[in-house]
């Protein structure tokens, strides 16, 4: 497995994070939730978004963002916002690194972007669009450090449940 973590800086809406959650589970990623949250962990939404897969989550919540690197000293912290000088696939996800994303309706603060302006990434958009739903983002950019890690551990292949990928294969009628 590539161990990769994403990082939520101060969550607003509970669906996404839920959707998030289901994503980190697929993925085997540690998700990280930076207070304070839009929404309590107990959430129905959130839950929901996460269907049967949240008690399955890794998940850790830190009081603020000191919190969060006191208990990730040495963490390598990729922020993803729009404001970004270089492009999601322009950098080089390493085992264990740190896929960060703000809160919907802010972003991460500029003063943290500032101190790590040369690990902030961007997912390009057309004209002036403001930015993509939260658990987009974090899937776009997830995938793109699992797909440089060779998908680590994850399963690359399926199968069909009522017919076979055999050319002359015939399929069974329910």
């Amino acid at each position: 497995m590539a161990n990769l973590n994403v990082v939520l800086y101060e969550p607003e809406i509970p669906s996404n994070t839920g959707n998030i959650g289901r994503t980190c589970v697929a993925t085997g990623t540690r998700l990280h939730l930076i207070e304070p949250l839009g929404f309590r962990l107990t959430e129905k939404a959130l839950k929901r978004a996460g269907m049967d897969y949240w008690q399955d989550l890794d998940v850790s919540a830190y009081i603020n963002y000191d919190d969060f690197l006191q208990k990730n000293p040495g963490a390598k912290i990729y922020m993803a916002t729009t404001k970004g000088q270089r492009v999601y696939t322009e950098v080089s996800y390493e085992e264990n690194c740190y896929l960060m994303f703000g809160r919907e309706s802010a972003g991460i603060p500029e003063e943290l972007l500032a101190q790590h302006r040369d690990r902030c990434v961007r997912i390009p958009m057309l004209g002036e669009t403001r930015s993509l739903n939260l658990a987009n983002s974090v899937s776009i950019v997830l995938y793109e450090a699992l797909r440089q890690n060779h998908f680590a551990g994850m399963q690359l292949t399926g199968h069909l449940t009522k017919c076979s990928w055999a050319a002359d294969a015939s399929c069974r009628h329910l």
